[in-house]
């Protein structure tokens, strides 16, 4: 199956990192969120002689994605790993690292793994293609843990003002039959919120999906270790382009800029997020939330 990724902010990610200075030598570029490859192919068009390490913890990332790089030139080498494991595969001399965090388009709607509530499909939401017995699934955490923990993450996680109410019900639920598919999970939803809530601009499960995917993945916890791993690895002048989608990633990347900022070992390239222009939100709704920051290192 082809990748149905639309990648989001492209030419001012791979701007960002002002890689023809570069160019004339072999640049190092790590993509440590491949997904549906098109920065990296992207970045193969515009600079043949780069070097690329592509990241992804989702094996089916490559797979989908490789016919876009059958007749690009530019050597690339497939990680199939978390990107916080960075420094296990690169130790230095990154001149360019992008993050594009959240969920490809691929894996909402060709993944099977459940991260979305409009299809009918197990509760894992792993990032992992497959994931190991011991691994934390969406079904571990609405079947076994508690109601303040479920209240606590759905708040937290997905800025969920009816929390309480939704990890009632769930907890309410499970004591009658287990909570086994996005759709079980859905009617549980939609049974604890007010009906003014389902009439309004978002869908009434988007922040629980978002909540417990963040914590099945341990999203914000990896993303600092990865931020911090990929500055490491980045040689003096190098650049890291960062895209979130929500607000907790968002605050979790500018926090991480300031701080090296205010060490003194990185300059801010933009004070700024950048967002999509008019015409990409038109094309790519997925882009309307999406905000670059990038950061050079000292």
């Amino acid at each position: 199956m082809k990748s149905v990724h639309k990648t989001v902010l492209l030419n001012e990610t791979i701007e960002g990192l002002n890689l023809q200075k570069v160019s004339s030598e072999k640049a190092l570029v790590v993509d440590c969120t491949f997904g549906g490859g098109g920065h990296s192919a992207e970045i193969c068009k515009r600079y043949p002689s780069v070097k690329i390490i592509a990241f992804d913890q989702d094996q089916g990332a490559f797979e989908k994605a490789k016919d876009k790089f059958k007749s690009l030139d530019c050597e690339i080498d497939f990680v199939n790993a978390n990107f916080k494991d960075l420094e296990k595969f690169v130790s230095s001399g990154v001149d360019g690292i992008i993050f594009d965090l959240g969920l490809s388009s691929d894996q909402l709607e060709n993944s099977g793994r459940g991260f979305s509530f409009m299809k009918d499909e197990p509760l894992l939401m792993t990032m992992k293609e497959n994931p190991l017995p011991e691994d934390v699934t969406a079904g571990d955490v609405v079947n076994t843990w508690s109601e303040t923990s479920l209240a606590d993450i759905i708040y937290g996680y997905g800025e969920e003002r009816f929390s309480r109410r939704i990890a009632k019900r769930i907890v309410d639920a499970r004591q009658k039959a287990e909570i086994k598919t996005t759709f079980d999970l859905v009617k549980i939803i939609d049974s604890a919120v007010p009906a003014s809530y389902k009439r309004g601009r978002i869908h009434p499960a988007t922040k629980t999906f978002q909540a417990l995917r963040i914590a099945v993945n341990d999203e914000l916890g990896v993303l600092k270790i990865g931020l911090q791993s990929g500055f490491n690895i980045l040689k003096s002048g190098g650049r890291m382009s960062v895209i979130s989608f929500h607000s907790l990633e968002d605050r979790v990347v500018k926090r991480f800029y300031k701080e090296v900022e205010k060490e003194g070992v990185a300059r801010l390239i933009n004070k700024k997020p950048i967002i999509a222009t008019s015409e990409e939100v038109k094309n790519n709704s997925r882009s309307r939330s999406a905000k670059l920051r990038v950061l050079e290192k000292k």
